[in-house]
């Protein structure tokens, strides 16, 4: 790896190990009502996974660990990997709390396979994360390494039509190239999980247009069973949208999808 992608990811680690604090009191992620019982699953996973008891899944970039955790409730038996060591601890703060049995292990995504030798049935990641990735290569070869044989990989993902705008606008305007290869750093006041904050987040991400995200899996050795493309997210995830039905939010004039998901067997 390169001294640029090393400075690129030790601020992003940073920031993240700052957003923590933030993100574990924030109405966002809603720590009381998951630590009650409710998931932090959407529709669109919980459909494409379906039951999941006894299966082993992979959870990649997994913050501090709620989705890792709301797949153990459901009987998974579940590892949650990220870059960030605030959130790996809270996660496993978490794990013990809630007398679940997930494991999680702190590394940069791409190193996945230096700290984890197991093979899974499912790997999963999904909401703002192949963003934070200069290259998809080498993230498809270890979602092909760390899947069994005739394993799922699925991503829910927003949509790369998304990243082409600018937020930090009043009104967001297109800056962004879709294949865009130039990093684009940001630096801003708060966080999208606590916007009144007065943290500063300092981060680099890049973009990857569709065709990125396809070839790279299958050039992996993946088989893509599935690419589907949806207007509302269940998160909101800019300003202007509306809240099409609980939760549940589109563009004013659903010109462009909100996310895409791709479903891929090894």
């Amino acid at each position: 790896m390169s001294k640029e992608f090393q400075k690129y990811f030790e601020t992003n680690k940073q920031t993240w190990d700052n957003k923590v604090g933030v993100h574990a009191k924030s109405d966002f992620y809603d720590l009381d009502s998951f630590k009650k019982g409710e998931t932090s699953l959407k529709k669109y996973e919980l459909k494409a996974l379906g039951n999941v008891s006894g299966k082993s899944i992979l959870h990649l970039q997994c913050h501090f660990g709620q989705d890792t955790l709301s797949w153990s409730r459901m009987g998974a038996k579940c590892t949650g990997v990220d870059i960030s060591e605030n959130a790996i601890t809270l996660a496993k703060e978490l794990n013990s709390e809630l007398e679940l049995d997930a494991n999680f292990v702190c590394c940069n995504v791409l190193d996945t396979s230096l700290y984890i030798k197991n093979q899974f049935d499912i790997v999963f990641t999904s909401y703002g994360v192949i963003g934070w990735l200069p290259d998809l290569m080498p993230w498809a070869q270890m979602i092909a390494e760390r899947l069994k044989p005739g394993g799922v990989f699925y991503i829910v993902e927003f949509h790369p039509i998304v990243w082409m705008f600018d937020y930090l606008e009043k009104t967001p305007v297109i800056k962004y190239g879709y294949n865009q290869k130039e990093v684009i750093y940001e630096e801003y006041e708060g966080t999208y999980a606590d916007t009144n904050s007065n943290m500063i987040s300092k981060e680099y991400g890049w973009n990857h247009g569709l065709g990125e995200v396809i070839s790279s899996l299958s050039k992996a050795g993946l088989t893509i069973e599935s690419l589907e493309e949806h207007d509302a997210s269940p998160y909101e995830i800019f300003p202007g949208l509306i809240e099409k039905e609980k939760g549940m939010y589109v563009t004013k004039d659903k010109l462009y999808p909100l996310l895409f998901a791709i479903k891929a067997t090894l």
